[in-house]
């Protein structure tokens, strides 16, 4: 009788070290997830940082581009103004 109780109390024993080692392994999971998680959120963060410079780089050389077509144009009817005016002097 006591080998019986001894048995099925070493089995629940064991069932429980099994019951604790999962877990174990199962907060270990967890904590891995979280880890990942936290690590995907900080590199979402940098990126959304990068992207807004980059964004921010665009739109200003987007404005320098336009100035200096602007400028540009602005050139070409200056010379083209000058050039006509050279040719009606020299006719």
């Amino acid at each position: 009788m006591v080998e019986v109780a001894t048995k099925r109390l070493q089995s629940a024993l064991d069932a429980l070290e099994g019951a604790v080692e999962r877990r174990l392994e199962g907060d270990r999971g967890h904590a891995a997830l979280a880890s990942q998680v936290h690590a995907f959120d900080s590199d979402r963060a940098r990126l959304a940082c990068e992207l807004d410079a980059t964004a921010a780089r665009a739109r200003s050389l987007e404005t320098t581009n336009r100035e200096v077509a602007q400028r540009l144009d602005e050139a070409i009817a200056t010379i083209r103004s000058v050039i006509e005016t050279h040719d009606r002097m020299a006719n």
